[in-house]
């Protein structure tokens, strides 16, 4: 294995191990098919015997533990979120049309694209069957829409957003009821990861956040075959209901009581991002390494740790300011009333909360190898407890600093930063 991996191509086996990830349809609520079909089976095959996986009553969320039982030790809890932003059935059609909730989409976006329909057996509850051949419409064909909306002046309603599965004939609503389809049924995006055409990036579906949970899974990995943890008890978690409200993580939070809380999640590569140019934010940039998030909750003494480990190791991390709220499951330890350090690493990608998320692997590969190499540092205090407790910082014993002179640092070009530290 190359000793800097984030250089490197993803192998293939690995691009292979976060396409099923990925791919595992696990809607808000219905996190079980990521959880328990992919990863639960994945952590078995390399945890050593004596870590434990945690399950839960009231979701389906996971936590690989490396060290049960074991509350006298830092206890670092590493969480992706499994939960998938989902369309919901609201109401059918006398004319088959099925209409539905968007959930966190922008509607423009939806419209065309292949779907595939989960819905619960009306017979059987708690039994699931699939539809698949339905696409999202909400306008027909150009000829029937508003002139505005042929300019773009006008754009598409949350409303107008239906789901037609080419139902046609007699009873056209009662053909779709007699497929035992309801209101609340979830509906995904059938759109699996695909490498993209430029080297080292891939596109598709549902980055957020099966990449943070691909990322957990692979930290665990190498954690476990480096013969796991002495002073740090890790608790790999895998949370649910991120996407409205991250109360999965609060609650995983609340049984578990971590010290320290790194997050996971994807985040903006803003130099990409059209339209903000104007609003001068950092520019975080996909293929220029992890991001690691600065104010808010995110603590400087845990950033200390990542950030110096990163510099030390060689991995690129690029900061990302956020306000008073990460967006992440970072906010869980304050959200559970738990007292814990917490920090957010993400990698950027862009169209987020489309059909076509972009990544690229060096990014994700840094963030794992990032959080892995800080989890070892962490382990080689001599106390993490006390690390925390007696280092926060002081600003009122900061050094003055005069002016640097232009001279640029060396390796430095161009009058802009490029969002790497």
């Amino acid at each position: 294995m190359s000793e800097t991996p984030w250089t490197d191509p993803m192998p293939e086996a690995q691009f292979d191990l976060m396409r099923r990830i990925l791919a595992a349809p696990s809607p808000v609520g219905l996190e079980g098919a990521m959880t328990y079909g992919v990863l639960k089976p994945h952590f078995e095959q390399f945890a050593p015997t004596n870590w434990h996986l945690h399950q839960f009553k009231g979701h389906a969320g996971v936590v690989l533990d490396t060290h049960p039982g074991r509350d006298d030790l830092f206890k670092v809890m590493v969480i992706g979120h499994a939960d998938k932003i989902r369309m919901q059935v609201r109401s059918i059609g006398d004319d088959g049309k099925i209409w539905i909730n968007t959930d966190a989409f922008l509607p423009n976006v939806l419209v065309g694209h292949e779907v595939t329909l989960f819905s619960e057996d009306p017979e059987a509850p708690g039994q699931y069957r699939r539809i698949e051949g339905g696409t999202v419409e909400a306008l027909g064909a150009i000829h029937f829409s508003d002139p505005k909306q042929r300019t773009g002046e006008q754009g598409i309603k949350k409303e107008q957003i239906y789901l037609d599965l080419q139902i046609h004939g007699e009873n056209k609503k009662q053909q779709v009821e007699n497929l035992g389809v309801r209101p609340g049924d979830s509906i995904l995006f059938n759109r699996p990861i695909r490498h993209g055409f430029s080297p080292d990036t891939f596109y598709g579906a549902y980055l957020d956040n099966g990449l943070g949970c691909f990322v957990t899974a692979e930290v665990a990995r190498l954690i476990a075959e480096a013969g796991g943890t002495e002073k740090v008890r890790v608790m790999f978690a895998i949370a649910s209901y991120e996407e409205i409200g991250r109360f999965g993580s609060r609650v995983l939070a609340g049984e578990l009581k971590p010290d320290a809380i790194i997050a996971v999640d994807v985040n903006h590569d803003y130099v990409a991002a059209p339209g903000i140019g104007d609003r001068r934010m950092q520019p975080l940039e996909m293929g220029k390494g992890f991001t690691l998030s600065v104010g808010s909750v995110a603590s400087e003494q845990l950033n200390r740790v990542i950030e110096h480990t990163a510099r030390e190791k060689g991995i690129p991390v690029q900061r990302d300011v956020v306000g008073n709220d990460t967006g992440t499951d970072g906010m869980a330890g304050v959200l559970a009333s738990v007292d814990c350090v917490a920090t957010s690493v993400g990698f950027p990608i862009r169209n987020m909360h489309t059909i076509s998320e972009t990544a690229n692997t060096r990014d994700v590969v840094a963030a794992i190898h990032a959080i892995t190499d800080s989890l070892q540092a962490l382990d080689a205090l001599d106390d993490p407890h006390r690390e925390f407790l007696d280092n926060h910082p002081r600003l009122d014993e900061a050094d003055a600093l005069g002016h640097q002179g232009d001279k640029k640092p060396e390796g430095k070009t161009g009058e802009t930063g490029s969002g790497e530290s």
